[in-house]
C-alpha cells in the first residue's frame, strides 16, 4: 500500500455519524491503535485527522518488545514484522572510510516468558499504514482532511465541533473525547491543561528521509564533526530509503531538499549527486513535558497530548500505544458491560507514573549523548503494582514470580489433545483471561459466562483446558494451586490462592464490570 493513497472514502458530511461512543482526535499510532481495540469490542468509534493523509516520514522507527505484544494482541504484529527489521549494527565513518563497527541496539534473544526480545526498526509510515488496515478490516476508518474545532461537555457526554476541508461544518455527539492529537494538542489546550517538565539544551536536527546511490545498507551510518555534532543515515527495513539526522546549523529553517543535500555533501563523503531524491523533510527541536492531569471530566489526553520525549531510546512512540492500550479496555468496559467510572480514573493513576519515569529515562539518554540501547529500554518490567486494580492475596511466593500488577509473561504449553499453543493465544482478544494453575475448585456458574468478557483457561488439575509439558508456566508463575486474573492489556489484576477462588475472582471482576454483568447466565 503506498502512503499517499491512504484515504477515507467515506467523505461527505451527510454521511458522518450524529453519535459515536468515542471520538478520537488525531491519528497517528496512538489514535489508530485505539481506534482498533475500541473496535474489537464493538464500540462506535471516529478517528478524524486534520492533514488530508496519514502522516509521511520514518520519524520514531523503534517498536520496543512490549509494544510488539500489544501489536500482537491487536492482530498486526505479523503484518508489522513483514515490513521492519533488526537495527543494523553502526558504522562510524573518519576520512572517508569506516574505522569502527558497535552494535549500537542490543540483540537480545527470545525465551518462553519473551517471545519478542528485540526492538524492530519499522518506518512510521509504514507502521501508520498495517495499523489503518488494520482498523478498516475490523469496520473502523480514518476520517481525513477532518479538524476537530471545538467542544464542550457535559455530565452525559461531549458535543464536538469538526470542520471538513472544502466542506460544512459538522456536529457530532459522543460519550467520550481522546485527544491524540499531538504534542501541540488542540484539546489539550482548549482544556487549559498544563504541561511541565526538564528543559533540554536549545538545538535542532533535520530529519529525512532520502534515497542514496552508492552506500551499503548493511550498517547505520555515522559521522561525528570535530564539534560533537553528527550525522547518520539509517537503511529503513523495507524500503530503499534512508532516514538522515542531521544537527542543524543554528538558525536553519530550510528544509527543501537543496539544502539537505548540501548538508549532507558537506558532512559526509557522499557527494551531492549521490543523494537522488528526498522524498520527505522536517525540521524538529527536541521537547520534554508531561501534562498535568490526563482527565477532564469525559476528555482524556493520550500520546504526545499527554507527554512529549526526546527521541533518545526509542520511547515516545512506545508509551503513547501503551496508552492506548491501557484506556481502550476500560472504556470498553465501561460502554459495554457498565463499569464504574473510577475504572477510568486509572487511566491516568496509572499511565502518568509511567511517563514520568520514561520521561526521566529519556532526558537522561539526550544528554548523555550515547547511543547505546539495551534491554531496559524494551519497557516489558512496566506495571502497575500500586495501581487501585491490582489486588495479591497470595503468600509466600518465589523471588521474581509475577504479582498483581505484573506484566503476565508468555510460555509455551499444549492444548489438551496435544497440540501446541501459547499463554499469548489464550489472552488474545478483549476479554479478562482466568488462569486456573493446578487443582483449582472453581464454581462456574457464579462467575460470567460471556467469552467476551471472561475466558477460564485451566493448567493442569483434573480436567485442564492447557498442559505444561515442559513447565513454562510453572516456570513463569510458579507453582499452584492458585488463580490468575489477567487483564485485558495482558496484566495481573488478581493473584490468589485456591481456597475461596470463586468469591476472590468474583470480587475483583467488581472493579471492571457493573453488578449486570457479574450474573452468570439464566
Amino acid at each position: 500500500m503506498e502512503l499517499n493513497n491512504v484515504k477515507d472514502s467515506r467523505g461527505v458530511a451527510d454521511d458522518l455519524p450524529t453519535t459515536v461512543d468515542v471520538l478520537i482526535a488525531g491519528a497517528g499510532p496512538t489514535g489508530i491503535a485505539l481506534g482498533i481495540d475500541l473496535a474489537r469490542r464493538g464500540v462506535r468509534a471516529l478517528v478524524v485527522e486534520r492533514q488530508d493523509r496519514l502522516s509521511p516520514g520514518a520519524r520514531g522507527t523503534g517498536l520496543q518488545p512490549r509494544t510488539q505484544e500489544v501489536y500482537e494482541d491487536l492482530g498486526v504484529l505479523e503484518a508489522i514484522q513483514a515490513v521492519g527489521g533488526l537495527y543494523p549494527p553502526t558504522a562510524l565513518w573518519e576520512d572517508g572510510r569506516i574505522t569502527q563497527v558497535r552494535e549500537m541496539i542490543e540483540r537480545v534473544d527470545p525465551t518462553p516468558a519473551v517471545p519478542h526480545a528485540s526492538a524492530l526498526m519499522v518506518p512510521q509510515f509504514r507502521n501508520l499504514e498495517v495499523l489503518h488496515a488494520r482498523l478498516t478490516e475490523l469496520g473502523g476508518s480514518v476520517l481525513l482532511g477532518t479538524e476537530l474545532t471545538d467542544f464542550t461537555q457535559d455530565t452525559d457526554g461531549v458535543t464536538i465541533r469538526l470542520q471538513r476541508v472544502g466542506g460544512a461544518p459538522h456536529t457530532v455527539r459522543a460519550g467520550y473525547l481522546v485527544a491524540a492529537d499531538g504534542g501541540r494538542s488542540t484539546v489539550r489546550r482548549a482544556l487549559g491543561v498544563g504541561m511541565s517538565g526538564p528543559s533540554l539544551e536549545p538545538g535542532a536536527a533535520l530529519l529525512a528521509d532520502v534515497r542514496i546511490d552508492g552506500l551499503d545498507r548493511d550498517h547505520w551510518h555515522r559521522w561525528v564533526l570535530p564539534n560533537g555534532a553528527f550525522t547518520a543515515l539509517l537503511p529503513l527495513a523495507g524500503t530503499d530509503l534512508f532516514q538522515t539526522l542531521i544537527a542543524a546549523p543554528e538558525g536553519t529553517t530550510d528544509t527543501s531538499p537543496e539544502t539537505i543535500r548540501t548538508l549532507l555533501a558537506a558532512r559526509t563523503h557522499l557527494a551531492a549527486d549521490q543523494i537522488r531524491e528526498v522524498v520527505w523533510s522536517s525540521l524538529f527541536r527536541p521537547r520534554a513535558g508531561m501534562a498535568d492531569s490526563y482527565r477532564t471530566g469525559r476528555v482524556f489526553l493520550a500520546g504526545d497530548a499527554a507527554h512529549i520525549h526526546s527521541p533518545a531510546g526509542g520511547q515516545g512512540l512506545n508509551t503513547s500505544v501503551q496508552d492506548a492500550y491501557n484506556l481502550g479496555w476500560k472504556l470498553g468496559q465501561v460502554l459495554r458491560y457498565g463499569a464504574p467510572d473510577s475504572l477510568l480514573d486509572s487511566y491516568g493513576t496509572e499511565r502518568r507514573p509511567i511517563a514520568a519515569h520514561i520521561l526521566d529515562t529519556s532526558t537522561r539518554l539526550h544528554r548523555s549523548g550515547s547511543l547505546r540501547r539495551g534491554r531496559d529500554l524494551h519497557q516489558l518490567d512496566i506495571g502497575y503494582p500500586d495501581s487501585p486494580l491490582a489486588r495479591e492475596l497470595r503468600t509466600d511466593l518465589a523471588e521474581g514470580t509475577p504479582t498483581a500488577g505484573d506484566r503476565a509473561p508468555d510460555a509455551p504449553c499444549r492444548t489438551a489433545d496435544g497440540s501446541p499453543t501459547r499463554l499469548f493465544d489464550a489472552f488474545q482478544g478483549p476479554h479478562f483471561t482466568l488462569l486456573a494453575l493446578g487443582d483449582v475448585e472453581l464454581d462456574e456458574s457464579r462467575l460470567p459466562a460471556d467469552p467476551a468478557l471472561l475466558r477460564i483457561v485451566r493448567v493442569g488439575g483434573p480436567t485442564p483446558d492447557l498442559l505444561d509439558a515442559d513447565g513454562h508456566v510453572q516456570d513463569a508463575y510458579g507453582s499452584g494451586p492458585a488463580v490468575l486474573l489477567v487483564r485485558p492489556d495482558g496484566y495481573l489484576a488478581l493473584g490468589a490462592p485456591a481456597e475461596g477462588a470463586t468469591a476472590r475472582v468474583s470480587a475483583a471482576l467488581a472493579d471492571f464490570v457493573g453488578t449486570t454483568a457479574l450474573q452468570p447466565a439464566g
